[in-house]
């Protein structure tokens, strides 16, 4: 928790907002912790006798014992449901976060990873007595290269970002084997913001590449970045504008002649499945976000999932161990004298990529009306919002759309008024002030989960907050009014965070 400013959640959005959004005032729930609301006494639940003698804690670190809050199941029940009503979640509307892929993931994916036979298998089984979990990892691996068009991949990496890793660490390891000295790894301006730290952890120095005009890489410039020191490119594509690096595959051809690797950053792969193949781009290792595309979880802390598939100059390197079939049986293989080693206790998030196995199963060779589908609706938002928003690169975008404030800070009015607002008219503000080569920034991704009505909505509540900073400016700079709390004070919340529930 952290402190606010509440401005409470009675006043009314002006009439410009209210006719376009799905928020409407109602019920706000508020709820204390467990331990105000119970009282002594109480139980959810009647046990029988022990048949165990009670004794008491007893030792230095014992005290009194745990405070256990005395609850009815009725107030247990409530709590958590009031608790529920303060989320929101892609099960409750559209969540346009830009770079961040929050789609509807199908239920019946979860299913099949509930399954008793996948829960209940122990990552310590011999390899005899898991066949059918060690074929789930052969195929998945199978697919994630298909669908890269890369030679390889791995299940070991946890998340994207430890997916980045193990795809620096490969190429690092690949360099000293080689005993090349090189050390330098050029980074966009539009990759993620990950980038630069991952090379650094990897013992690599980063040299950052200027976007160009038309908002991609010039080959020109990274060109003349190009010496005997680069040992490889970190390139985000799409990139964090949404736009297409359509000059890559030059790009990756001046790197390999430089004798470096091609890294790329699989985050926005939902715009490119089933349509473009990395390694006739020229990419030597990729990283998925499974959460991002593949119908996984997202967020919440983990577990999650960030494979990695390879081109053949980095096989020998993957982390072991590895699956490998022989005579139509499965078997986790150590000896890899080249590899990175060991990146996860066990085997990857089997519980996670089983997610992803099936998702591509159901999906099948449809993966590319995914991707076609995902662009569509970018471009479709940017048709109907570009006259109301300003566009710093103005040009087709893949699964995202990048606007800005510009033509509402003349107004005073700014990309955080905006995203407050849509808070009052029901839907979940966009990422905004991302990428940071873009003033302002407004970064919206509607998935290819949304219909058309839904995309509607939310245009139309973008539009209605755009003549309202034209005609009542000051109401956006209160917004939100609707929601259990108003404006918060972010400056104050940063440097005075309240972390209790006093």
């Amino acid at each position: 928790m952290t402190q606010h400013d509440d401005n409470g959640a009675a006043a009314a959005a002006p009439a410009t907002a209210d006719a376009a959004g799905i928020g409407l005032s109602g019920l706000i729930l508020d709820e204390p912790l467990l331990w105000e609301r119970g009282r002594y006494g109480r139980t959810a639940i009647d046990l029988p006798p022990s048949g165990v003698p009670s004794r008491p804690l007893t030792g230095p670190r014992a005290g009194d014992g745990p405070d256990w809050p005395d609850l009815s199941e009725l107030e247990v029940v409530r709590h958590f449901t009031r608790l529920s009503t303060w989320n929101f979640g892609v099960d409750t509307g559209m969540y346009p976060l830009g770079s961040c892929t929050m789609k509807y993931n199908p239920k019946v994916n979860e299913t099949v990873a509930a399954m008793a036979g996948f829960t209940g298998a122990h990552p310590l089984l011999p390899d005899e007595a898991c066949q059918g979990a060690l074929e789930i990892m052969y195929e998945t691996e199978r697919l994630l290269a298909a669908v890269s068009g890369l030679e390889a991949a791995s299940l070991q990496p946890a998340a994207g970002a430890h997916g980045e890793l193990c795809g620096m660490l490969m190429i690092a390891a690949y360099h000293r084997h080689h005993n090349t000295g090189k050390t330098v790894v050029l980074i966009p301006d539009t990759a993620h913001g990950t980038n630069p730290a991952t090379a650094a952890m990897c013992g690599l120095t980063e040299v950052k590449v200027p976007v160009g005009p038309d908002g991609r890489m010039a080959p020109d410039t990274v060109r003349s970045l190009i010496d005997d020191s680069v040992a490889a490119i970190m390139v985000t594509n799409p990139n964090t504008l949404g736009i297409f690096e359509s000059h890559l595959p030059e790009i990756s051809r001046m790197i390999h002649n430089a004798g470096g690797l091609v890294y790329a950053d699989g985050a926005n792969l939902n715009a490119i499945m089933g349509r473009v193949d990395m390694a006739k781009m020229g990419v030597d290792v990729l990283h998925f976000n499974l959460h991002k595309s593949m119908s996984t979880p997202h967020g919440g802390g983990g577990p999650g999932s960030g494979p990695v598939a390879v081109a053949e100059s980095l096989v020998p390197y993957l982390p072991g161990p590895r699956v490998i079939r022989e005579d139509g049986r499965y078997r986790l293989v150590d000896d890899f004298p080249l590899s990175i080693g060991r990146l996860h206790p066990f085997h990857g998030q089997f519980g996670i990529y089983l997610r992803a196995y099936a998702y591509l199963l159901s999906v099948g060779n449809r993966l590319r009306d995914v991707s076609g589908l995902a662009v569509l609706n970018a471009n479709y938002l940017r048709a109907r919002l570009r006259e109301a928003f300003d566009l710093p690169y103005d040009s087709d975008c893949m699964h995202e759309v990048v606007f800005t404030d510009a033509k509402q800070r003349g107004h005073k009015v700014t990309t955080l008024d905006i995203a407050k607002r849509l808070i009052d008219l029901g839907y979940h503000p966009p990422t905004i002030y991302f990428p940071l080569v873009v003033n302002g920034a407004l970064m919206i991704e509607p998935t290819e989960t949304e219909c058309k009505e839904e995309l509607d909505g939310f245009a139309e509540a973008m539009l209605a907050i755009a003549r309202e900073a034209e005609t009542d400016p000051d109401s956006l700079h209160r917004a939100p009014v609707r929601s259990k709390v108003g404006r918060l004070d972010e400056t104050l919340a940063a440097r005075k965070p309240k972390l209790t529930g006093d």
